[in-house]
C-alpha cells in the first residue's frame, strides 16, 4: 500500500489551525498529518513549534513531527508527550546515545521514531542504525522550506536502502507530485508526504488521491 501524508509547514498558529481544519475536512478527523518543525539553525528559516497547544488544536489527527533541529532530544520529548505518534529525527544531528534515548522515550508513549537523512548525506551512513530504526525518511530537498524542486539523486538512495533493508518503511519528503511520487514508488518507497502539491491545489482531496494512486 502506498501512503500519502499531508504536510503542515507553518510560521504561526493561525496557519496551523487552518491546515488542521483542512486536513480534517478533506481527509478525515483521524487521518495522518506531518508537521515540519524547523529551528532556524539546522535550516535557513524557522517554523511554528509549540507542542503545548497541539492537543487543543490538533484534534484526533495522528501526527508525525519532522524535527529539523540541531538538538532534537528536547523537542522530541516535548512532542512525544504532546501526543505525536511518530517523531522524525535527522541522522546529521544525532549520535548513538541521543538516538537511543529518543527511541526509549518514544516507547514509553507507544510512539515510533523515524530516521531522516538530507540529500547530501551518504545513504550508507544509515546502515549503522539498522538495529535501532526500521523507519527511514529520505529528504528529497534541502531541509526547511516547502515548494522546493525534487532532487533525482535520492532515487539511488531509496533503491540502496530497500535492497539493504527489505522490511524498512521508507518515506520520501520534498518536491512530491504525481510524477515524482511514481518515481519514488518504483524505487522502493512506500510513503510520501506533500505540502505544496496538496494544499496548493484547488481540490486538495483530488490531489491527494492522484498521489495515492500512482
Amino acid at each position: 500500500m502506498f501512503n500519502v501524508i499531508p504536510v503542515i509547514n507553518c510560521l504561526d498558529e493561525v496557519c496551523v489551525k487552518d491546515k488542521v481544519r483542512r486536513i480534517e475536512e478533506f481527509f478525515g478527523k483521524e487521518s495522518w498529518a506531518h508537521l515540519d518543525v524547523a529551528d532556524g539553525c539546522f535550516t535557513f528559516h524557522k517554523t511554528w513549534n509549540d507542542p503545548s497547544v497541539w492537543p487543543r488544536i490538533g484534534g484526533r489527527l495522528s501526527l508525525e513531527v519532522h524535527l529539523m533541529t540541531e538538538h532534537p532530544h528536547g523537542p522530541a520529548l516535548s512532542w512525544i508527550w504532546a501526543g505525536a505518534k511518530r517523531i522524525i529525527v535527522h541522522l546529521e544531528t544525532l549520535h548513538k546515545t541521543t538516538a537511543k534515548a529518543i527511541v526509549e522515550m518514544a516507547k514509553v508513549r507507544n510512539a515510533d521514531v523515524m530516521l531522516a537523512i538530507s540529500p547530501e548525506t551518504p545513504v550508507e551512513r544509515l546502515q549503522s542504525y539498522f538495529k535501532l530504526f526500521s523507519q527511514f525518511q529520505i529528504l528529497a530537498v534541502n531541509p526547511g522550506l516547502a515548494g522546493q524542486a525534487f532532487l533525482p539523486v535520492v532515487l539511488g538512495k531509496i533503491k540502496f536502502l530497500r535492497r539493504q533493508f527489505p522490511g524498512a518503511t521508507i518515506e520520501v519528503d520534498g518536491g512530491i507530485n504525481p510524477e515524482t511520487a511514481k518515481l519514488v514508488r518504483v524505487a522502493g518507497a512506500d510513503t510520501v508526504v506533500s505540502a505544496t502539491y496538496i494544499f496548493g491545489n484547488s481540490n486538495p482531496k483530488r490531489a491527494y488521491e492522484a498521489l495515492h494512486n500512482v
